[in-house]
């Protein structure tokens, strides 16, 4: 196997600060090599959920790619990931038995090992971080669900430990790449001038945070609540936040901001990602952030340096309204005025979007070039930072001006203590 040099199991844990603060992480050694057309990539899995089973899905279909450990807090889960894997695997052989997946409860065991190349991170929002980090550092590649975190310094934590390792890091943010195309050709109508000078820029999402409520229940046998909850604050256990066994929804930890930003950043990461895209705005943000004078949490204005203003609100999806005419765009539907501006192919001389119509693919295929893939760490950071600049507007109820070169505040140390939180100890993010 290509890989870093690496520590043993025994080291990592000892010398892991985000494990219990016994020192600074000492991972040495080059990033990866390209690795060789016929030798497998060797993922490990930590989270899962409703969400992980669909990657799952996706992974075990690729030749070569090899699910080697699955991870959870909740056994139930755990084990039905690591039999679908198994059973996945002895079917591809003909019916035979197969025995090759391990599983853990605590993610740090499994990013221990060195035989694994690759994580697939699919955990609850507030758990997107940490293990990123620690994983970049220990030199394996990232496929990671959105949004990146839950606070602005948090996501630029996970961009520095990616860059310093030169790892392949792909956000989960899967409308650059497929739901028919219909984001793709969107956002080339838009930079390629078709709707004229963009205006502003409506994307239909929910609600932002708000803080948890829910009352104490008894933690299920097995399940590690306290792992669960890792940097977030200290609070007894909750079906609706750790469903019990397997599920086949979406828990509702999304919409409180101990664990995430509300549905304007579980929604919101997906069509603000698609707005900043097409504004190419990739490595920027907003400089102004108006909430609405009423106390909604929804209505909320970001303006960017040159003008454009982008609203929380309006149908599902992105409106683009342009000098020229307004362009729709949602999964399954794009549509304009006038009509014929989506009747428009994209031609050898416009801007194109990079080519990707498998976004688990785009991933594999980048982590085999060593080149960066199409929804790069900084991107989805960039997006997440978004929603989240959102969810601070709404929560101090004024308007903010935001530099996003320096990812402060401008002149507003009050506003700036939004951007970190206290993590629960033992968790660091350095």
């Amino acid at each position: 196997m290509s890989a870093p040099q690496r520590v043993s199991r025994r080291r990592f844990i000892q010398t892991s600060t985000l494990a219990a603060g016994f020192g600074p992480l000492a991972f040495s050694g080059l990033a990866r090599a390209a690795k060789a057309a016929n030798e497998r990539i060797t993922l490990g899995f930590i989270g899962m959920g409703k969400q992980s089973r669909g990657h799952v899905s996706r992974f075990l279909g690729m030749p070569d790619v090899q699910i080697v450990a699955v991870c959870d807090v909740e056994p139930t889960r755990l084990e039905d990931a690591k039999q679908n894997v198994e059973k996945g695997y002895a079917k591809q052989t003909g019916g035979g038995s197969y025995s090759g997946c391990a599983a853990f409860k605590d993610f740090r065991e499994l990013l221990a090992r060195d035989d694994i190349d690759a994580v697939v991170i699919s955990t609850p929002d507030h758990w997107h971080s940490i293990p990123t980090i620690m994983a970049a550092r220990a030199g394996k590649d990232i496929y990671c669900e959105k949004p990146l975190g839950v606070f602005i310094a948090e996501g630029r934590a996970m961009v520095d430990a990616v860059r310093a390792k030169n790892v392949v890091f792909q956000t989960g943010s899967q409308q650059r790449s497929e739901f028919g195309g219909r984001f793709r050709q969107a956002v080339e109508l838009v930079r390629n001038g078709h709707i004229g000078e963009v205006k502003r820029v409506r994307v239909g999402v929910g609600e932002a945070a708000v803080p948890c409520d829910l009352p104490t229940e008894e933690v299920p046998a097995g399940t590690d609540w306290n792992m669960w909850l890792g940097y977030a604050p200290e609070r007894g256990y909750n079906e609706i936040l750790c469903p019990k066994g397997m599920h086949n929804h979406f828990p509702a930890w999304r919409k409180y901001r101990e664990f995430a930003g509300g549905a304007l950043s579980d929604m919101g990461a997906h069509h603000f990602d698609i707005a900043q895209w097409a504004l190419n705005k990739d490595d920027s943000g907003p400089v102004k952030i108006e909430p609405p004078t009423d106390g909604a949490r929804t209505g909320l204005k970001f303006t960017y340096a040159d003008g454009v203003e982008l609203f929380h609100g309006g149908p599902s999806g992105c409106t683009f309204e342009g000098t020229k005419g307004t362009l729709y765009v949602d999964r399954s539907k794009i549509e304009s005025t006038p009509a014929g501006i989506v009747e428009h192919k994209t031609t050898a001389s416009e801007w194109r979007c990079e080519p990707s119509d498998n976004h688990h693919r785009n991933w594999i295929e980048a982590v085999k070039s060593r080149k960066k893939p199409i929804c790069d760490i900084e991107i989805g950071h960039r997006s997440a930072s978004v929603c989240q600049l959102g969810n601070i507007g709404y929560e101090l109820k004024r308007p903010l001006q935001w530099d996003p070169q320096t990812e402060k505040f401008v002149d507003d140390d009050a506003a700036n203590k939004s951007l970190v939180r206290e993590l629960r100890s033992p968790w660091k993010l350095a």
